[in-house]
């Protein structure tokens, strides 16, 4: 298992199509992928799942990820929301 701690910097925080955008890229990776925010965790595959934790600018997620390639995984979500989902 795989952890990494990361700060929400853009604007909307992870809505809609950033949202969009973190799904996809976690859909790219065997290994099982969750987010948590205040000690809730949330598959990162899931648009619901990922919506419903409230997301906003500022807000400290963790991205955890256990599986085969879960060092990838967490280093490719990390860096799209380093990224600002490329917005």
């Amino acid at each position: 298992m795989y952890t990494q701690e990361i700060v929400v910097k853009n604007e909307v925080g992870l809505h809609a199509r950033p949202a969009t955008y973190f799904i996809q890229k976690a859909n790219e990776f065997k290994s099982g992928i969750w987010v948590e925010k205040d000690e809730r965790r949330v598959n990162a595959k899931s648009l619901l799942g990922v919506l419903s934790l409230g997301i906003v600018k500022g807000t400290t997620i963790t991205l955890i990820a256990d599986g085969s390639d879960e060092k990838e995984a967490v280093a490719a979500l990390a860096a799209l929301i380093e990224n600002n989902f490329g917005e």
